[in-house]
């Protein structure tokens, strides 16, 4: 059992009091956990816990049995990574019960207890004979993710690496325009270290936007997994301004870029490990690695024109990650190109109205300046510091960076083809 204490999250003099749900938590690394729970009700929040997005590299199994059942497993195999013991016992009982447990735990395991008494003399005894943490039951799916991703990132240490996701609500649409005028503003005015990402390896445009054709660039990771690592990553980023770096996407069609779930796994762990901010400019296309990429980030934008494809397409991916993401905040989205002369369009109310949320940001339609820029390769802020746009971009840097709040006002009333498409896709999925 590991002597080595970990940050904690145990009891104290006062009672405890659950932290929110979108604190950043780093991703747990590649481990095997293993846990012995007595009660269906830790056994669950464990296995809901599992199928979070900073779980998907762990390995866990949920057994019943408390730490009987632990001890006597173990007398014949190896301990995994991290054990996960539930104990309704009281103090003296669990003391026993880790002893006995000692005797076959192999070195440089952690083991976490769940326990039901918020006992501070029990909970600094259990840190002095080498538990990682103590939490107090009943527990929630994120106070498991929370606990067994601590034990692997430093106590104290800043978070790092947080990743943008930015992805269109249909084609065209300018979420990649967006992306890159938000990955510019993060860097240019927060000072903020960061990382704007092409995922459209075939047409990607990121090069000709920031007006950068290096020799390198993503493709050289992802079709080499086994050479990736910090250094190898640095050496494939194009430097785009002070702060900001470009990991290009070759944008030909020489080669057919078929890739499974995980292909961009480990080019995103090195971006992690060493950049504070990483924007993902995500093509629109559903496929596996599309759909790994959206849930594992830790934010997400969805970029939406104002007609009717575009709000149930937002719609779909706003109900799809709100399930698949149950302990993060929310998608948000932004509205942009609104007001072309003579087209008809959904208003931005209308569109809060059916999604139960106003969008982050509303981007006027403006061809002379974003047209300008596109051809140049500069950003909005570049060609016109005080477009209104360049201010838009910024509050976005701003809040999908946690700097600022978006205020999110809920709606009671829905226009008539718009609560139609909501029935059907109801009817749909009942």
């Amino acid at each position: 059992m590991m002597r080595e204490q970990q940050r904690s999250t145990g009891p104290t003099d006062e009672p405890v009091v659950a932290s929110d749900a979108e604190e950043y938590i780093s991703p747990a690394p590649r481990v095997s956990v293993q846990a012995f729970c007595e009660t269906a009700e830790t056994a669950a929040a464990v296995q809901a816990a599992a199928e979070d997005r900073r779980m998907i590299k762990a390995h866990v199994r949920v057994q019943m049995g408390g730490m009987a059942a632990a001890a006597e497993a173990y007398r014949s195999s190896p301990t995994p990574n991290v054990i996960c013991l539930e104990a309704e016992v009281r103090g003296e009982d669990v003391l026993a019960g880790l002893d006995e447990l000692a005797n076959v735990c192999d070195a440089g395991t952690r083991v976490v207890v769940i326990g039901r008494f918020n006992d501070i003399v029990l909970y600094r005894e259990l840190l002095r004979r080498g538990v990682s943490d103590y939490m107090m039951a009943p527990v929630k799916p994120i106070d498991v993710v929370r606990s067994i991703c601590n034990l692997f990132s430093a106590p104290d240490a800043k978070p790092v690496g947080r990743v943008i996701a930015v992805v269109g609500a249909k084609g065209g649409v300018g979420s990649s325009t967006v992306a890159h005028n938000l990955a510019f503003s993060i860097a240019r005015d927060l000072a903020l270290d960061a990382v704007v990402t092409d995922l459209d390896l075939a047409f990607g445009t990121a090069g000709l936007d920031f007006n950068q054709d290096p020799p390198q660039g993503i493709a050289d990771a992802v079709f080499s997994p086994d050479r990736v690592d910090t250094a190898f990553v640095d050496r494939l980023l194009s430097k785009c301004a002070e702060h900001l770096s470009l990991l290009a996407a070759p944008a030909t069609l020489d080669r057919v870029y078929d890739f499974g779930a995980d292909a961009f796994d480990p080019v995103f762990d090195s971006l992690r490990a060493t950049v504070p901010c990483v924007v993902l400019d995500v093509p629109h296309l559903w496929s596996g690695w599309t759909k790994r990429v959206l849930v594992g980030a830790d934010d997400i934008l969805i970029v939406a024109g104002p007609d009717l494809a575009n709000l149930r397409n937002a719609k779909n991916l706003i109900d799809f990650l709100k399930t698949a993401r149950p302990n993060d905040r929310r998608p948000f989205y932004c509205l942009n190109q609104v007001g072309v002369p003579k087209r008809p369009e959904i208003k931005p109310s209308d569109f809060s109205k059916a999604l139960e949320d106003d969008p982050v940001a509303v981007l006027p339609f403006d061809p002379q300046v974003f047209g300008t820029a596109a051809n140049n390769g500069q950003m909005i802020a570049e060609v016109s510091s005080g477009h209104r746009a360049a201010e838009i971009f910024r509050q976005l840097a701003q809040i999908l960076t946690g700097r600022s709040e978006a205020k999110r006002p809920r709606h009671k009333f829905i226009p008539p083809m718009i609560d139609k498409l909501l029935k059907r896709g109801r009817a749909v999925g009942s």
